[in-house]
């Protein structure tokens, strides 16, 4: 299935969109933006990471427009800081899961991110192999596809707990 018919009215990224969404660490700052504005300072905590080097992840997603400043804010020493927040530009884009650096980095960013929940927390993964013929498959997309954009356009209850899904479907390394 071509990647423009993947996903109805949305785009390619371009090159730059692309390599801004080619990083672990800036999927994650997209994910800790969606729905809470957060300085870079609370960036870099979150991640435990240098703040200059946030900084810069920080910068290139406002760059290509994936994330947004927000009203600057006093800080606790008084200061002026600027929270982001994420413009969800990224979910409006058809990518291309055979750019090896997108792969990486949305698998990177769901490995880095489920390492960090407790044991204790809910957690449901599930893998299951099968064999499907072309049009099952393309079935299959499309189902996973409008399930997520469905669950993407609800409205949260105030009281709402953030998850993240990940889902990523292959053909077997090794078929037999």
């Amino acid at each position: 299935m071509a990647a423009e018919g993947r996903r109805a009215g949305r785009r390619s990224p371009s090159e730059e969109e692309a390599r801004a969404l080619a990083s672990a660490t800036r999927i994650r700052i997209l994910r800790m933006c969606l729905k809470e504005e957060l300085t870079n300072k609370e960036i870099a905590t979150r991640l435990g990471a240098n703040p200059a080097t946030v900084l810069h992840h920080v910068r290139k997603l406002v760059a290509t427009g994936f994330l947004e400043a927000q009203g600057a804010r006093a800080g606790a020493r008084g200061a002026l800081e600027v929270p982001y927040l994420a413009t969800r530009k990224s979910w409006r884009l058809n990518l291309d899961a055979s750019d090896l650096r997108l792969r990486s980095a949305m698998i990177g960013a769901f490995v880095s991110e489920v390492g960090q929940v407790p044991a204790s927390a809910e957690v449901e993964i599930s893998r299951l192999g099968v064999r499907l013929g072309r049009e099952d498959h393309d079935r299959l997309l499309q189902l996973i596809r409008d399930f997520l954009d469905e669950v993407a356009g609800r409205e949260a209850a105030e009281d709402a707990i953030q998850y993240s899904i990940f889902v990523a479907v292959h053909p077997d390394p090794v078929q037999g």
